[in-house]
């Protein structure tokens, strides 16, 4: 029998509020006083651990980058697959588009600390594509790498505008147009649906 989970640091407990708020309300909105009073902490507490609001956005941001898993699967899988988890992350109600678009968004290109992370979150995104790629033995991976990270973030703005789930499956359609093109066996290609209710229009 497992061992029940070891419980919550107030650290802990803060960030994950904090996630919550900030990526559902917005950075903006939400100040070190709503975070307390959620938690039921006070504003000293919260900045035993965040020393200031910064330091708190800084660790969400860092706390929401992923690295993708290792997979067995054939690199020409692995690719295609990233665009059906989008589109079942679209389908989700708490979808919110990227976290840290909307946070340089929201704070704007000068906060150079937030626009490092969103620099190196969107990077590492696309090296993984590229490493895909030229484990296919692409010739222009790296180009290519980029037109497919180009693919997923248009994908989340026109699903954010749309409410519309399938733009991830569009998205997936132009993907499999650039990896013929550039000489990668798809298969038959064809997208196949992913199953999940589209969001009500908010």
């Amino acid at each position: 029998m497992a061992p029940p989970p070891a419980p919550q640091t107030m650290k802990e407990r803060i960030l994950q509020t904090a996630d919550k708020l900030f990526y559902l309300q917005g950075i903006r909105a939400i100040g070190v006083d709503t975070i307390a009073a959620e938690i039921g902490i006070s504003k000293r507490t919260l900045y035993n651990h965040f020393p200031s609001k910064d330091a708190l956005i800084a660790a969400y941001l860092e706390r929401r980058f992923v690295h993708a898993r290792p997979s067995d699967r054939p690199p020409a899988e692995q690719i295609l697959a990233t665009f059906d988890s989008l589109e079942r992350r679209f389908a989700a109600k708490d979808f919110r588009g990227c976290p840290f678009v909307n946070a340089v968004a929201e704070l704007g290109p000068t906060d150079r600390a937030v626009k490092k992370i969103a620099i190196a979150f969107k990077e590492s995104r696309r090296i993984w594509f590229r490493d895909r790629l030229s484990e296919l033995g692409v010739a222009e991976a790296d180009a290519l790498a980029t037109q497919l990270v180009l693919l997923v973030d248009g994908s989340i703005a026109q699903d954010l505008v749309r409410d519309d789930p399938a733009m991830a499956r569009a998205a997936k359609e132009a993907a499999i147009v650039l990896l013929r093109n550039a000489g990668v066996d798809v298969g038959d290609g064809a997208p196949k649906p992913v199953k999940g209710r589209k969001r009500a229009p908010q």
